[in-house]
């Protein structure tokens, strides 16, 4: 696999890259945006989504804390309910120390396809935001892949187990660097087109971790032209 360069110029007609963290709440509200409005506009055949990592470890230097991440639930999962949110109910020491893992196995399964990673992708947002499930363990990322439909599990192991994956999710964060994609997440279409945070404004009070988000403004009605302009560029 060879990762492309800036994604304001290599992004593909009809393709939406998506750059994110599986952890990032702000994300797992565009992610559902994306998939539930691209469903809605009967584009499912036209526009898929291109994963790329924007590790939010590798930039902080270290893993999201709990209460960081119980806090966005408070103060994000109000906007879009229908992702599926919970507080972290698994044991303490469950918390995955890292995303990387479900990173790697979105880039992993990409090898069988967009759809197979957008699957996948979806499937361990809601296993961690959802259902307090350690997306930092092999163990959990492979069972996810092994409950998602179109995707090769055995494949997503082995990929994992070589390491390929790991590089690419370096070179994300390097693109990431590189070319100021801002946020998790950020979206770009083939026009040169981008978003950071779709429609979504939000205020920290305090540290991340022990402060809290308030969203100050959100206008889920960004999604349907972002989709709309992404089929358009894909016609021939």
């Amino acid at each position: 696999m060879t990762r492309p360069a800036d994604p304001r110029t290599t992004t593909g007609p009809g393709v939406i890259t998506v750059f994110s963290d599986i952890w990032c709440s702000f994300a797992h509200v565009g992610v559902h945006r994306l998939h539930e409005t691209r469903q809605r506009l009967g584009l499912t055949e036209r526009v898929s989504f291109d994963h790329r990592a924007f590790p939010l470890e590798l930039f902080n230097d270290g893993p999201s804390p709990r209460p960081g991440t119980d806090s966005e639930v408070g103060g994000v999962a109000r906007v879009e309910p229908g992702a599926g949110w919970q507080m972290w109910r698994a044991p303490d020491w469950k918390f995955p120390s890292s995303s990387l893992p479900a990173l790697e196995a979105v880039q992993v399964a990409k090898e069988q396809g967009l759809a197979a990673s957008e699957a996948l992708d979806r499937a361990l947002r809601r296993a961690f935001w959802a259902q307090s499930r350690s997306i930092g363990a092999r163990s959990a990322v492979l069972a996810v892949a092994a409950e998602t439909p179109g995707v090769d599990a055995g494949a997503v192991a082995r990929g994992l187990d070589d390491g390929r994956a790991r590089k690419l999710v370096a070179e994300d964060h390097a693109c990431a660097v590189e070319h100021r994609v801002e946020c998790s997440p950020h979206l770009f279409l083939a026009d040169g087109s981008d978003w950071a945070n779709p429609g979504v404004e939000a205020h920290w009070h305090g540290p991340y971790g022990t402060g809290f988000p308030e969203i100050t403004g959100d206008d889920p009605g960004v999604y349907e032209g972002i989709l709309l302009r992404a089929a358009s560029a894909g016609q021939k």
